[in-house]
Order: C-alpha cells, then structure tokens, then sequence
C-alpha cells in the first residue's frame, strides 16, 4: 500500500489513464478519488459512472476535449469508469473514439482525466473477444492492482481504529476497543467482502455498542466464508481445538453474556430478582440462563441465598 501511494503522488499531476484492478470492496473508488485530489483537476467534478448502464451521449459530454481549443483540459475533472469490462461493444467503439492514441497524435488533454476500474480479468475478457484490445491499452497508460484484504491482514487493526474514529465522531458515540478473542477472530476471517465489509462491521460496532453483536452479524452473513482455525479457548487462554468461526463467535458470546450475568448478581448481593429487573429479562428467563450458565441455585453463596422482593 505505501507502494501504491508512492505511485499515485507521481501520477496524479498527469493526465496518463490509469486502470485499477481488483476484487470488489478493495478500495478502487477510494484510490480514484485520492488520483483526483492530489491532481491539476482537484478544484473539477469527479464523476462516477456505472459502465453497465452508461450512455454515448455521457461519454462525449465528458471526454470530448474543448470545441474553442481542442488543447484545453475540460471542466468536467476527472471521469471514473466503474467496472469498464461491462461497457458493451458499441460503447467500447464510442470510448475507444474519444481517447486519443499519444502514439500517432500530439498530446493533447480529454475532456476529463480518466481511471478505469474492473474486478474481472481484461486480458481473459480480450482473449474471449468482449473487451477490445485496441480499447485495453488506451485505457491502460498505468495499471494498479489493488490486494484483497487477506492479503494484507497486519493492516486491519489500523483500518479499523481509522473506521472506528470515523462512527464514533458521525453516530456521536464512544470509539469501541476490541478484546484479544475478537480480534483474534477479526485476523483469521477471509474478508470475502474486503475493505468494505470490515468498514460495515466497524459502523455496526460503534452503533450497537457491543462487539458481539457486530460479531455475530459478520460470521452469519451469507457472503461469509467460515474456515476452520485455531483460536484462544476462552477458560485457559491456550490454543484449542480446530472450530469454525460461527463456533467461536458463540463461545465468545456465551462468555460476554456470562460476564454481565454475574457482575448484575455481584451488584444485587445475588439477589436474582433485582438482577433479572436490571439486565431487563423476565425472572424465570433469567433463571434459565444461570442454569445453562452452570449458576444455578447450587452456586449462590449461602448468605444471598434467599429473594428479597
């Protein structure tokens, strides 16, 4: 990623296109934006367009170059091709027409800087006779590949205290700090859904205000993987046995439920009707859960063992 960014600082200041490659949820968006900010165009429009959906006349209203001087940068900025390799073939023509070849012209500016993104392979899509070659390298003056978050793990923890700083200011609510379990699990999720999905997951932290919950939504959502690995057991803190994720999110929700359950009793003297009135369940539920808990009456101390109303 510092790698990236060395590359964008040298070419933003051009008008070179650049093609960004990778998964959904990398970030390409996000780089789009940082190539338009440190640009000449930076004070211009950034204009995001759907390739799926775009039209000829889009393309020419923001490509064309200046009718007064054809050498005159437009007032449109920069224009971001969102998944290029859905344009269809008329459009590719239409594209393909409004971007000069620096090869066989004098350089001369578009009517918007252009930065093309894709999550599919050009090079197969090329081979298979659905993206113009000739439209690939107009396109492609610098290719940037953007990695998936599983292949750079030792960045969450940082993306995750700038999301957290982030919701925490916007929600006006106190920034969340994760317990080791948690981000243990954190590190060995496979992120299908990349930068994105661990940006969903912060903003569901700060707004529950419980990690658990948070927790609980990520492993059952259904674009999630949950591989078997090796995690903490919670009662002695050394590795445990293989497990999926969804196993050890129970777990780690069985121990915070624990937890609040018995500092309510602790705060009560273990008078479990006040303590059920505080964690607001009904008595007899609260029951149940010390008897699943492995607190039931054979564990109150003896001088709390009787109810007070």
């Amino acid at each position: 990623m510092r790698a990236l960014d060395r590359v964008i600082a040298d070419i933003a200041p051009t008008d070179i296109p650049v093609l960004l490659t990778g998964e959904s949820g990398t970030g390409k968006e996000v780089v789009a934006l940082e190539f338009h900010r440190r640009s000449r165009r930076k004070d211009q429009a950034f204009l995001k367009c759907s390739c799926g959906n775009v039209t000829a006349e889009l393309l020419a209203a923001h490509l064309s170059p200046s009718k007064d001087d054809p050498d005159e940068v437009g007032g449109s900025g920069t224009i971001f091709l969102d998944e290029v390799n859905q344009l269809d073939p008329i459009n590719q023509n239409h594209l393909l027409q409004l971007l000069p070849d620096d090869r066989l012209l004098p350089q001369r500016s578009v009517g918007a800087r252009v930065i093309s993104a894709t999550t599919r392979n050009l090079e197969e899509e090329m081979r298979d006779g659905r993206f113009r070659q000739e439209l690939y390298y107009r396109i492609n003056g610098v290719s940037l590949h953007l990695p998936s978050l599983r292949d750079r793990k030792e960045d969450i923890p940082l993306l995750l205290d700038i999301f957290f700083k982030k919701y925490a200011s916007l929600f006006s609510l106190p920034e969340p700090h994760l317990g080791s379990l948690t981000t243990d699990l954190l590190l060995q999720h496979p992120w299908p859904g990349n930068v994105r999905e661990l940006e969903n997951f912060a903003r569901k932290t700060v707004a529950l205000q419980d990690e658990q919950l948070a927790l609980g939504d990520l492993v059952s959502s259904p674009c999630s993987v949950a591989p078997e690995f090796t995690v903490k057991q919670v009662a002695g803190g050394v590795r445990g046995k293989l497990r999926s994720l969804k196993d050890a999110a129970r777990e780690a929700s069985r121990k915070a439920e624990r937890e609040m359950i018995l500092k309510a009793l602790e705060r009560t003297h273990w008078n479990r009707k006040r303590a059920a009135r505080e964690l607001q369940v009904s008595y007899k539920a609260l029951l149940y859960k010390l008897k699943q808990l492995g607190l039931d009456a054979t564990s109150v101390p003896p001088a709390s063992a009787g109810e007070a109303p």
